[in-house]
């Protein structure tokens, strides 16, 4: 069962929208669904739907509600990854990471489950990360993570586990920001890094010409292993 809910801000000041797919039975735990620039879109929806078919309740927060509520790009449309682009300079990302919090509390509270894990993609990759240094996400997977080496201060606030999905010929993360990555976090007891060569950024996007199927495969089973393990 899918369906759009209202979630109010940690201050109470507001509230935004966020999609929600539910299990057919009692979810196992929640999963918060972290956008791309492109907002809460169909790939996000279907990445969302896809965890509800495997037991999780998926919520997909508009972490864009600020700027332009209910926004849909497509990347594979130029002038529309332009707008994204735009979006994204502007997107405050504290903020964000506060919202996100707030839907982590909503799942806890409306869904009565005990863990609630995040995966992102993209800008989400990067929110991933800042929100596994900074809620109480049980599990976090991040894809395609953006300026990750500019966060590394945060590392040793990560209590629990993290996966971080590496393309290596990722057009937004060169390579020395890669190995800055690798030298910050492979030692990290709570941190696991995966790389996949010949890739580019939005390997594993649900629709469109950026996707990789077989890579795309390998990641999301190594996510939905991850997840099995630290969620249930």
């Amino acid at each position: 069962m899918t369906a759009m809910r209202s979630i109010d801000t940690l201050d109470g000041n507001n509230s935004f929208n966020c999609y929600v797919a539910e299990p057919e039975n009692k979810p196992k735990a929640a999963i918060i669904v972290i956008q791309e620039i492109f907002g809460v879109n169909a790939g996000i929806r279907r990445k969302a739907d896809k965890l509800a078919e495997a037991g999780y309740l998926a919520i997909a927060p508009d972490l864009f509600w600020q700027l332009e509520p209910g926004i849909e790009l497509d990347p594979d449309i130029e002038g529309e990854m332009q707008e994204a682009l735009d979006l994204m300079q502007k997107f405050d990302q504290d903020e964000g990471i506060r919202d996100i919090e707030a839907t982590i509390r909503f799942a806890r509270s409306e869904f009565g489950v005990s863990k609630v894990g995040a995966v992102g993609y993209c800008l989400g990759g990067r929110l991933a990360y800042m929100a596994a240094a900074r809620t109480d996400s049980d599990a976090t997977v991040g894809y395609y993570a953006v300026g990750v080496d500019g966060l590394l201060g945060e590392k040793d606030a990560i209590a629990n586990p993290l996966m971080l999905h590496i393309p290596e010929e990722d057009g937004f993360v060169d390579k020395e920001t890669q190995k800055a990555m690798h030298d910050g976090l492979d030692d990290h007891p709570k941190v696991t890094l995966h790389d996949y060569p010949g890739m580019d950024h939005g390997f594993a996007t649900e629709f469109g010409n950026r996707r990789d199927e077989e890579n795309a495969a390998t990641a999301d089973k190594r996510s939905m292993d991850f997840f099995a393990q630290h969620l249930g």
